[in-house]
């Protein structure tokens, strides 16, 4: 795993939507991005130390989205179904049980990735990368 933190590249024009028109995974990825920089914790769920699926029920239950607390509950939801052409706001499932948002820029995810890391956005290459991605409803 790619221990590395990037700062946030700058944002293109057609991210910046408004919450009235921007999809309700995007408004919860703004919403975990608030904790950049937050660091990672086994078992966190806010709000100042997260593990990935912490700050995804963290981020989604501020606006009011319930969705479960583990990565492999989150799997089993009803409020999420699978896609396979991911847009930002997404989450990205791991083969390893590590969930994590899809963001805007091609190879790169947002979220707690692990031990030692802080909550950021994180490269994926051939090793490290989403197996799957679903939808939020």
């Amino acid at each position: 795993m790619s221990s590395a933190f990037y700062a946030a590249p700058a944002a293109p024009v057609t991210a910046q939507l408004t919450a009235s028109t921007e999809s309700i995974g995007g408004r919860i990825l703004d919403e975990a991005e608030t904790r950049t920089g937050d660091w990672y914790v086994y078992g966190g769920a806010g709000p100042s130390v997260f593990d990935c699926s912490g700050l995804v029920y963290w981020a989604s239950h501020k606006l009011g989205v319930n969705l479960p607390r583990t990565t492999y509950a989150m799997l089993s939801s009803s409020l999420l179904y699978q896609v396979s052409s991911p847009r930002r706001g997404d989450l990205a499932f791991y083969g390893t049980g590590h969930v994590e948002f899809v963001t805007t820029w091609s190879h790169m995810t947002f979220g707690a990735q692990n031990t030692g890391t802080r909550v950021g956005w994180h490269t994926w290459n051939a090793y490290w990368h989403p197996t799957m991605y679903f939808r939020i409803r």
